[in-house]
Parts: structure tokens; C-alpha cells; sequence
């Protein structure tokens, strides 16, 4: 690989990738729709970064920037309610010239797909889909599996880190620092997988690199499982004050769903805070190596740090 593109370079994993492809060495075109976010970001990632504005709903901005590289990363990440049709129509886009041009695509995924269940999950199992949103990720995948396009699908546990945005736990993070207490979504004491997100670059990058790991679905898991009564505790150490979550329930996003439309389409997800889908990585140990692994202490420290200085 001597060129990457990331689509979507200014969000929490385009911004990650980015850096981890630079990490490598690898000349990386960072694509995004604000100029102003990749100027600022480019300072950061430094001069192996070529950073190119533009939009993966237009078929021509998608030309060029698939014309530059090897390898094309597509982590666009949009709010919910703008999902349908918009990331059809961006799929439909890089796809088509991905095929055209013979280029290699890499898929970050989520876990909606896999819907409900019983176990920690392989990538063989068997998807059950029951929400709008896991309905509409499975028929992207649908999509890039019949294509004639080398493809790698990763499905990803929710991100935590540095740059990472509108995630469940930044939301949690911005109110304890604030106060002393914050809001968690979810059951305070079910066990559930969060994922360091330059673990999860940096592992992606490694399997990009593979020519034997086109094809296929791969499985990328954070540092195992936590509860929200482990992140109180750790979030309480690190800043060195009394921290107090207090759980948000399935009935209170209901209601703010009838105010705000981003809670309005997260209401279906809050089943994964309650029967938590947790990732089997052994297919990735087996065949790639060790998938790095941020300790959650470390993780949520160096996160906190960062957001302090943000703000």
C-alpha cells in the first residue's frame, strides 16, 4: 500500500485511521466534507497528509478522490436520522468506483447487524437483525459483498478515545467533567464493550495491509467488558473526585425522543444496553496477531485528559 484515502477523516475513526496509516509511513488523502476541520487536523497528522474536500454524495468528488489511492477506507459517519438514504447512495458511489478503478475498500462497521445475541460473537454467526438501523447496515453489507469489489468488513464494539464525538461515553465524560455527576446509558451494572479507538485504527490498518484478509468479515473487539459501576470508579480515580452515573433508561430516551430527534432514533439501540453484543476477536489472534488492547484505565485516563484540554 503506498496510498491510502479515508473517507470521512475528520470523524472519531476517520481522524484515527488516518493517523495510524501516517504511523505506518503511508502517504493518506484525508477526504471530508469541512476544510476547516482537515486544515486543523493536518497540523496533527503532518505532512505525509494530503487532505482533499469533498463529498461522498457526489459521484465526481468520489472519482478523484478513489483516482488517488491504493486503498480506500470508508468511515463516514453520519447523524441517524440523516442515515437513509444518504449512506446507500455514499456505498452506491464508492463502490461503483472502487470496481472501476480496481481499487481495494475497507468497511468500518458497527454491531447493529448482528441484532440479538445469546453469546460472544463470531463472524459466522448467524445475523439477526431486528431494529430499523440493523436492517438498513445489513443491506449495505448485502451490497458490498456482491460487489466485485476486494472488500474487508470490520464490525466494531461503541468507540471511546480521543476525537471520538457523539459516542455513549463522551456523552457521559463531558457531564462528570463538569459536575459531579453524569448520565449513563444503559444498566449500571451489566458488563458491556467499549473499544479504544486508536486500538481499533491501528488493528484495522494491520488487516488492510493483508492481501489474504480481502473477502471476509472480521471481528475487532476493545479490552473486554465494563460495567458502568467500573467507570465511575476509574473516571472518580483519575479525576481525583467524587464521581455519581446515574443510569439512563429505555422509558427517559422515549421521552427526549419526543424533543430531540437524535434520542428519538436511539431509542431502538437500547437494547444493547441490556443484552450487550460482545465480539469474539479469535478469528483476527489466529490469523493477523494480537489486536492492541488499551487497558480501560489507561483508556478512559488518557480520554478525560483530553477532553479537559479540549474544552
Amino acid at each position: 500500500m503506498k496510498t491510502a484515502a479515508v473517507l470521512g477523516a475528520t470523524g472519531g475513526m476517520g481522524f484515527a485511521l488516518t493517523e495510524a496509516l501516517i504511523n505506518k509511513n503511508i502517504k493518506t488523502i484525508a477526504f471530508a466534507r469541512s476544510k476547516q476541520n482537515l486544515l486543523k487536523y493536518q497540523k496533527e497528522w503532518g505532512p505525509l497528509a494530503e487532505i482533499m474536500k469533498g463529498d461522498a454524495m457526489d459521484p465526481q468528488d468520489i472519482e478523484l478522490v478513489v483516482s488517488k489511492a491504493d486503498i480506500i477506507f470508508h468511515s463516514i459517519n453520519i447523524p441517524y436520522q440523516d442515515w437513509d438514504p444518504a449512506l446507500t447512495v455514499m456505498l452506491s458511489n464508492i463502490l461503483k468506483e472502487c470496481r472501476k478503478q480496481q481499487k481495494r475498500f475497507i468497511y468500518v462497521d458497527n454491531i447493529y447487524s448482528y441484532g440479538l445475541q445469546d453469546s460472544k460473537v463470531k463472524e459466522v454467526a448467524k445475523k439477526n437483525p431486528h431494529t430499523k438501523k440493523g436492517k438498513l447496515r445489513q443491506g449495505l453489507l448485502d451490497q458490498i459483498e456482491a460487489s466485485d469489489v476486494p472488500y474487508i468488513i470490520a464490525h466494531f464494539p461503541d468507540f471511546y478515545g480521543p476525537h471520538t464525538g457523539n459516542t455513549l461515553l463522551q456523552y457521559t465524560f463531558d457531564q462528570i467533567l463538569v459536575n459531579k455527576s453524569g448520565k449513563f446509558v444503559g444498566k449500571m451494572n451489566i458488563p458491556r464493550e467499549f473499544i479504544y479507538i486508536k486500538d481499533g485504527a491501528r488493528a484495522l490498518v494491520e488487516l488492510a495491509m493483508r492481501k489474504d484478509a480481502y473477502g471476509e468479515t472480521w471481528n475487532i473487539p476493545g479490552a473486554g467488558t465494563i460495567t458502568g459501576q467500573e467507570i465511575e470508579q476509574l473516571a472518580a480515580a483519575h479525576l481525583q473526585k467524587k464521581v455519581v452515573l446515574k443510569p439512563v433508561h429505555k422509558w427517559m430516551i422515549n421521552a427526549l425522543g419526543l424533543f430531540n430527534s437524535f434520542m428519538r432514533e436511539y431509542a431502538e439501540l437500547m437494547y444493547l444496553n441490556e443484552s450487550p453484543v460482545i465480539l469474539d476477536g479469535s478469528k483476527y489472534e489466529q490469523r493477523i496477531g494480537a489486536i492492541p488492547k488499551t487497558p480501560y484505565k489507561e483508556g478512559i485516563g488518557v480520554t478525560l485528559d483530553y477532553l479537559m484540554k479540549a474544552n
